[in-house]
């Protein structure tokens, strides 16, 4: 779980996702799907190779020499590094259910009673919620995306608990990894970066204060889409880092 990897895992997704929403946005405008695959692929395809290279940059930049501590390229990128574990891929198939949802069954779903209840009980335990339906009120807008952003938390919100009933086992892994793959941030600092970060993501998503902020064309564009359905995941996932990073370095002591 280095700084970089989770970098470069979290553009790609941000790159992926933002893609997948702006190609929904352009087939509903009306636009033919050979243009809008086009036009748009090869933006995420530019901005995606923009991002992982700062990335690979930092990287490295960590692995140079050898014999001073660093990793060579080589090891940084090594395939048990790269591929997703079981926390990983869960969270993958839960991104992959939310923009489904977000994207193609939200509208149609928004009146069902199950729906309501939901809605409700996500309100009760994230205040963001009730940011947010205040913020689509004033501008007369929903079109489902209440009940993305309440099933998105909701996702979240499972996936949490499971990666919490791992965290030892995932605190295990960041100590074997820093022990053969020395890197330029320790655990110590790492957690305190993820903490610094994922305090401004609780402040800003799961309390809410971003949403009043946002004029009501954020919320018809792709940063409205990010917000409700890919951050309050993305946020769990910065929690679930910090919280490891700390309890590896706790255990180094």
């Amino acid at each position: 779980m280095g700084i970089a990897r989770l970098l470069a895992k979290g553009w790609l997704l941000f790159c992926i996702l933002a893609g997948g929403h702006a190609l929904h946005l352009a087939l509903a405008s009306g636009m033919t799907t050979g243009s809008a695959i086009a036009a748009i692929g090869i933006c995420v395809i530019l901005f995606a190779a923009m991002g992982l290279l700062f990335v690979g940059g930092f990287g490295v930049s960590g692995g140079l020499p050898t014999s001073q501590g660093g990793t060579p390229l080589k090891v940084w990128t090594a395939p048990h590094h790269l591929l997703p574990g079981f926390n990983e891929i869960v969270f993958l198939v839960f991104i992959i259910l939310s923009f489904t949802v977000q994207v193609s069954l939200a509208p149609q779903l928004m009146q069902l009673p199950a729906v309501a209840q939901l809605q409700a009980a996500i309100s009760f335990a994230v205040p963001g919620q009730h940011a947010l339906v205040r913020a689509l009120d004033a501008c007369n807008m929903d079109g489902g995306r209440t009940l993305a952003a309440a099933f998105t938390w909701l996702l979240a919100i499972i996936w949490l608990g499971s990666a919490l009933s791992r965290l030892k086992l995932q605190a295990g892994l960041i100590r074997l990894e820093m022990a053969g793959k020395p890197e330029i941030i320790g655990p110590a600092l790492r957690a305190l970066i993820f903490g610094i970060v994922a305090m401004a993501g609780i402040q800003f998503l799961y309390l809410g204060s971003v949403f009043p902020l946002l004029g009501c064309s954020a919320f018809a564009d792709i940063t409205g889409a990010l917000l409700t359905g890919l951050a309050p995941l993305m946020l769990t996932y910065l929690i679930v880092a910090g919280m490891a990073s700390l309890l590896a370095f706790g255990s180094e002591k």
